[in-house]
């Protein structure tokens, strides 16, 4: 299963970074959540997820980082589906895309959807 064990060889910099501060009990839900929207887009690898029977001993804040680029992946597929010819699929990718994720900031936490 990968759970982006490979990030350190590829990080250059601080690995603390800028990742928003929040408890363990708050990542595990928000881990929750991600997984739960994977497994309704489409077929999904059962990660674990901390306190269920196959934990990996990985945080909470990793998993969402895993099952982010899973929503992700699942997202790009889904687009590349739908999409009546490759440059509709590029668009909505690409600037369409980008324009959504600059909203994401504005929007307060907890109401984004």
């Amino acid at each position: 299963m990968d759970h982006g064990d490979d990030f350190h060889s590829w990080l250059n910099g601080d690995p603390a970074g800028q990742a928003v501060r929040r408890s363990e009990e708050e990542w595990a839900l928000i881990a929750g959540y991600v997984r739960h929207a994977v497994n309704k887009v489409g077929p999904a690898l059962p990660l674990c997820l901390p306190g269920e029977p196959q934990e990996c001993g990985r945080s909470a804040q990793q998993h969402v980082l895993v099952w982010g680029a899973v929503l992700k992946a699942a997202a790009q597929h889904l687009i590349e589906e739908a999409a009546p010819a490759p440059a509709n699929a590029a668009f909505a990718s690409g600037p369409l895309y980008q324009r959504h994720l600059a909203e994401l900031p504005a929007q307060p936490q907890g109401h984004r959807g």
